[in-house]
C-alpha cells in the first residue's frame, strides 16, 4: 500500500528572461515502511521535487499525496534533513532541535524533554549546549536529524545528507539513519533520500528510482534485493551488479540527452 503518490508533477523556474522545464510529469508511489533513493544528474530537479514533496514548493502542475490526502503545505507528518544542515547559528543544538516544535506551539518543558531525547538518540547527549560553529560538519548533520524526527514524522526525507562529510563520518551517519528506519519504536518508517552516489543508494534503499538529465522525469527503477544488514553484501558481486545496473540507466539517458535534435545541432555548429 502507497503512503505517498506523486502524480504528474511538473515545474518550471524562471531563468533570467525566460523559462526552464525543471520537472517534467514526474510520476512514482513510496510504501509504508520503504527506503527509497532517487538519483539522477545534477540539475535534474531532485532537491526541488523532495522541496515539493515536503509542501515547501509548490509544483506547476500534478499533484502529492500523503494517505490519499493532497499536500498543499508543511505537515509535521513529512519532515525533512537538509544537505547543508540548515541550523540557526545563534541557537545551541538543542535549541535547533526545539525550532519546529515552537513552531508548532509546544510548551517549553515539554519540546527540550523531546529534544533532548533525541539528541541523544542521535549521539550529541553532551553537546546539547553546543553551538553549531563548534560542532563537526557530522555533529551538525546529527543535530539536522534530530531536529527532523522531533516532530515523529511518518515520512522523513533527506536531501544528500551526507555529501559534505567525509566517507568515514559519512559511513556512521548512513547506520545510524538506517537503524533510526529499522526501530520499530520509532513512528518514522518510510524514507524518501536524493543521493549522488549509486554505491551509497543501492547500500540504503529498497528501491533506486532514476531520473533523467533536465527536465526530470523517472526513466526506470531498481529493486535491490540484497539481505539486510547489507555489510556482510557489500563484496558480492550482486551487490555491484545492482550499482551497474542504476549506473547503466544513468548513461543510457545521458546519452539520449546528447542525441537530440538541439544537441546534436549544437555539436555541428561547434564543429563549424
Amino acid at each position: 500500500m502507497s503512503i505517498l503518490e506523486v502524480e504528474n508533477v511538473t515545474k518550471t523556474f524562471m531563468m533570467e528572461n525566460s523559462k526552464a522545464l525543471v520537472l517534467d510529469n514526474v510520476n512514482f508511489s513510496v510504501g509504508n515502511d520503504e527506503f527509497v533513493c532517487l538519483v539522477g544528474p545534477s540539475g535534474c530537479g531532485k532537491s526541488t521535487l523532495l522541496r515539493i514533496i515536503a509542501g515547501l514548493e509548490k509544483a506547476d502542475s500534478g499533484r502529492i499525496l500523503f494517505r490519499g490526502q493532497l499536500i498543499t503545505r508543511p505537515t509535521p507528518k513529512i519532515a525533512m534533513v537538509f544537505q547543508l544542515f540548515g541550523l540557526l547559528p545563534w541557537k545551541t543544538a538543542l535549541e535547533n532541535v526545539e525550532v519546529p516544535l515552537e513552531v508548532l506551539g509546544m510548551e517549553k518543558e515539554k519540546r527540550k524533554h523531546i529534544a533532548d531525547e533525541y539528541l541523544k538518540m542521535v549521539g550529541l547527549e553532551s553537546f546539547e549546549n553546543t553551538y553549531p560553529h563548534d560542532l563537526s560538519g557530522g555533529m551538525k548533520q546529527r543535530v539536522g536529524i534530530a531536529r527532523a524526527l522531533a516532530l515523529k514524522p511518518e515520512v522523513l526525507l533527506m536531501d544528500e545528507p551526507f555529501s559534505s562529510l567525509d566517507e568515514l563520518t559519512a559511513k556512521t551517519l548512513r547506520e545510524l539513519v538506517l537503524d533510526i528506519w529499522r526501530n520499530p519504536a520509532l513512528p518514522t518508517n518510510t524514507f524518501i533520500m536524493v543521493s549522488h552516489n549509486v554505491e551509497e543508494a543501492v547500500f540504503m534503499a529498497d528501491r533506486v528510482i532514476v531520473m533523467s538529465p533536465r527536465p526530470g522525469k523517472v526513466i526506470g527503477e531498481v529493486k535491490i534485493e540484497i539481505p539486510r544488514p547489507r555489510e556482510d553484501h557489500l563484496r558480492d558481486p550482486k551487490y555491484f551488479g545492482f550499482v551497474d545496473e542504476v549506473v547503466e540507466l544513468l548513461e543510457k539517458s545521458k546519452i539520449k540527452k546528447d542525441e537530440s535534435p538541439l544537441s546534436l545541432a549544437a555539436k555541428r555548429v561547434n564543429e563549424l
